[in-house]
């Protein structure tokens, strides 16, 4: 009669466990190269104006990356650059690979058709003319406002020092310059005033930088005693309780509209369809919440009541008010401010 052995049973289940492991392991890793577990990565290529990137990287970006997925299957990964428009519009123009650009002016956009980079004013067959949000300028002031800034035109009293960006380099400040010039010329109606009202804030400019983020930099390490900016920035940095400065809204100030462009000659045939999906979205009710949420202002004047934050403004304007981007750049931009004001400051 021959005897059995026992068998070891907690041997044989970890034995069993162990090639389960094994073969759990070797699935994990072989899973993207089976036709069942591939999933597709397309890229979305875009250059921003530079106070975007947040709301793009914190928002807008992610909300689609789930959508797309949810209805293709697909990831989509973003390769994003922000910096001051005209830096932006720049390097388009040198060749950087961008496929959709976020401008801070439709000048830039006009820029970028007399350099073919664009093959004309495409943008305005997208929703809006191709604006995508808008904010108003502003006046940021230290806690308190020790010195009694209430509108544009106490930015000329003397003592006062301004931070500003470089309208050669940020779209920010040329809004900026039709804001001042243009809220004197409302208020006046006389150009001779709104010229005056123009000098004497930019006698009183004592730091420039390249952007409206590189200008709040400067006044947040003690530059100046205002900053005029976009609202957009105080209201972001006000939800999160880390505004260190007042805001003083003038009584009248240009809206700033920020224009979308698709550079098609980037786009691939096979991306097209993708490329103009993530356009469409930026006019959808949910890309449109989030840029209210970070203190834009929608191009739909029903959801920006989401946002208690952005105040009222008595007498706003836009560029079509001062003719367009075209005669506001010709007649303000270089002969008033480029021409007189700069040599009449000695810049």
């Amino acid at each position: 009669m021959s005897s059995r052995q026992p068998i070891n049973l907690p041997l044989v289940f970890q034995r069993l466990a162990l090639w389960g492991l094994l073969l759990c392991l070797g699935l994990y890793a072989l899973w993207p190269m089976l036709p069942w577990g591939r999933v597709t990565t397309r890229t979305v290529v875009l250059y921003g104006f530079s106070i975007l990137g947040e709301v793009m990287n914190e928002g807008v970006f992610p909300a689609f990356q789930a959508d797309w997925q949810r209805r293709h299957g697909e990831r989509v990964e973003f390769i994003s650059s922000f910096a001051s428009s005209g830096t932006v519009t720049n390097q388009m123009i040198l060749g950087v690979p961008a496929q959709i650009a976020i401008l801070s002016l439709e000048l830039d956009a006009l820029r970028l058709v007399d350099r073919r980079v664009l093959a004309g004013p495409t943008w305005r067959t997208l929703p809006h003319g191709g604006v995508v949000n808008r904010t108003p300028f502003i006046i940021m002031v230290r806690p308190g406002n020790p010195k009694s800034i209430k509108d544009f035109d106490t930015l000329s009293r003397p003592g006062v020092g301004v931070v500003h960006p470089d309208p050669l380099t940020s779209g920010g400040a040329q809004w900026a310059i039709l804001a001042e010039y243009g809220a004197a010329l409302r208020r006046t109606r006389d150009p001779g005033a709104a010229h005056r009202q123009l000098l004497g804030i930019w006698q009183n400019v004592v730091a420039q930088a390249s952007s409206a983020r590189a200008a709040r930099t400067q006044f947040e390490n003690g530059f100046g005693d205002a900053l005029i900016t976009y609202e957009q920035e105080a209201v972001r940095d006000r939800a999160r309780g880390k505004l260190a400065a007042d805001v003083v809204y003038p009584r009248s100030t240009i809206l700033s509209e920020h224009t979308v462009a698709i550079v098609e000659k980037n786009v691939k045939p096979e991306e097209r369809g993708l490329i103009q999906s993530f356009a469409e979205f930026l006019w959808s009710d949910a890309a449109q919440r989030i840029f209210v949420e970070h203190g834009f202002r929608s191009i739909d004047d029903r959801l920006n009541t989401a946002n208690r934050l952005l105040r009222a403004i008595e007498d706003p304007f836009t560029v079509r008010d001062l003719g367009g981007w075209k005669r506001a750049k010709s007649e303000i931009i270089e002969a008033i401010w480029q021409r007189q004001v700069l040599r009449e400051v000695g810049r």
